[in-house]
């Protein structure tokens, strides 16, 4: 049964997320089996267009039969319809590039991890004040490190995930750590095909070499 206590503690142990969306079924369910290859266990798919809800189902599908510990979550919910129609498909853990009221209730009434994007200590405050354990920096390449170094003492409750320009290298990743992250969501960085190969071997590669560089080793 997910909780979201148990889809928290998931993410600390799996702490690299990334963050996906393509118009075309079979590239998602590529792109998620190569990830999952790489050690990825958290996946955030976006709601970003117009098959956004009969992909997320494939991928829902695909994973219960091939990947069943795998946490599959939706990403850029913005309204409570969206959240009750993804809740109601079956997603794992709700993230959102804003903070509401009503997100906050929702998910809590379904027991689902809501993960909101905040920008602001005002919008931190606030998410922290609506019951939120895990808040997302976005944009993180804007924020950067710094800013949460500087505000995270406000804040010694919650936990935090940038994304949105978080680099793929290990200066970038020392720094969020050190700035005290508890997990990384990687966007379009993750996904630059860097030899414009047919197959996803490199995406596999990739998503080890972070695992690697989180763990510092």
């Amino acid at each position: 049964m997910k909780t979201i206590e148990s889809t928290l503690e998931f993410i600390k142990n799996y702490p690299v997320i990334p963050v996906y969306y393509d118009e075309n079924p079979d590239t998602c369910l590529a792109v998620l089996a190569a990830c999952y290859a790489g050690g990825i266990r958290v996946f955030e798919f976006t709601n970003r267009g117009p098959a956004a809800v009969e992909n997320f189902k494939t991928l829902l599908n695909y994973r219960n039969e091939h990947f069943p510990e795998l946490k599959l979550g939706i990403g850029t919910i913005k309204t409570t319809e969206q959240a009750a129609q993804y809740i109601k498909i079956g997603a794992d853990f709700i993230v959102s590039p804003i903070v509401r009221e009503d997100l906050a209730r929702i998910t809590s009434e379904n027991n689902l991890l809501w993960i909101p994007g905040c920008m602001t200590p005002t919008e931190i405050n606030f998410a922290e004040e609506l019951g939120a354990p895990l808040v997302k920096l976005f944009p993180g390449d804007t924020l950067g490190p710094g800013f949460l170094k500087a505000i995270k003492p406000l804040f010694p409750n919650l936990k935090f995930m940038p994304t949105g320009g978080v680099d793929v290298n290990r200066e970038n990743i020392d720094n969020w750590l050190n700035a005290g992250v508890t997990a990384l969501g990687f966007g379009s960085k993750l996904f630059q095909n860097p030899n414009d190969s047919t197959d996803y071997q490199w995406l596999t590669e990739r998503c080890e070499l972070l695992f690697k560089l989180i763990n510092r080793s």
